[in-house]
C-alpha cells in the first residue's frame, strides 16, 4: 500500500517507522528543510521530501494520485485540514486520515473536508482520564465512517446486568447496531466469543452505531 504523510513531526515520523515495518511503501513531506534532512537519515526506507504539504504543486510532486492512503498528521490543525481537503478533492486519494490536535476543532474535521478517519489525541488522552475514574460510563474512543459508528469502552461495575447476571455475549442478545469488538482483562486484550461471560473492571471495547448509546447502556450498564 503506498501511504503518503504530511509532517514529518514526532507523530509523522514515528507512523512512518511503524508502516515501513510493515513493508509499505510511505512518502514523508517535511516543509522544514533541515528537519528532513535529518529524517533522510532516521527514517531508511523512507521517501522523505522536502516540501509543503500544503501546496498543490508539493502534493502533486509526491504522486498523491497513485497514493492508497494519505495521513495528514502536522501539529496544525488548519493545516492538516487543507491537505485533506486537497488529497481528496483534487487527487481523489481513496483513504484520508487526519491528526487532530486541538479537540475544540474536531467537528470540522468531516467528509466536507475530505477527512474519512479523524483521530483526536487530546479526546483519547481525555478518555483514558475519563476511564480511570468513570467505571460504568460509557467512553467515546473515535468517531468512525463521518461520525456514523463510534468506537466506545465500558468499564464494567459489579451492577452491570452482565456481570450480575452472568451473561454470556450470546446472552445478551445485543441490537445489531452494536457489536463487541474486544475486551480487555487484567491488562490482556481478549477477544470475545459467544460464550464469554463477563467480570467486574473488565474494559469493554464495542462498536456501535451513533444512537446506540441505550442499547450499550442497557446490557453494560444498568
Amino acid at each position: 500500500m503506498r501511504v503518503v504523510i504530511a509532517g514529518g513531526g514526532s507523530v509523522g515520523s514515528a507512523i512512518a517507522l511503524d508502516l515501513i515495518d510493515r513493508h509499505h511503501d510511505v512518502t514523508v513531506l517535511e516543509q522544514v528543510s533541515e528537519r528532513a534532512e535529518r529524517l533522510r537519515s532516521v527514517l531508511p526506507g523512507v521517501n522523505v521530501m522536502a516540501a509543503d504539504a500544503c501546496e498543490y504543486a508539493s502534493l502533486a510532486a509526491a504522486d498523491l494520485r497513485n497514493a492508497d492512503v494519505v495521513i495528514a498528521a502536522t501539529g496544525d490543525d488548519e493545516d492538516n485540514l487543507v491537505v485533506s481537503w486537497l488529497s481528496k478533492q483534487e487527487f481523489g486519494v481513496p483513504r484520508v486520515i487526519s491528526r487532530i490536535n486541538n479537540s475544540r476543532n474536531e467537528w470540522l474535521f468531516n467528509e466536507s473536508w475530505g477527512v474519512d478517519v479523524s483521530v483526536s489525541t487530546p479526546a483519547l488522552i481525555t478518555s483514558l482520564v475519563d476511564e480511570a475514574v468513570e467505571v460504568g460510563s460509557i467512553i467515546n474512543l473515535m468517531d468512525l465512517a463521518h461520525g456514523k459508528m463510534r468506537l466506545i469502552e465500558v468499564t464494567l461495575a459489579s451492577s452491570a446486568p452482565a456481570v450480575a447476571r452472568k451473561l454470556t455475549l450470546d446472552e445478551l442478545h445485543l441490537a445489531d447496531s452494536v457489536r463487541v469488538v474486544a475486551v480487555v482483562r487484567n491488562d490482556q486484550p481478549m477477544i470475545p466469543s459467544p460464550t464469554m461471560r463477563f467480570l467486574e473492571h473488565d474494559h469493554v471495547i464495542l462498536m456501535a452505531r451513533e444512537d446506540a448509546a441505550q442499547e450499550c447502556a442497557v446490557a453494560f450498564i444498568g
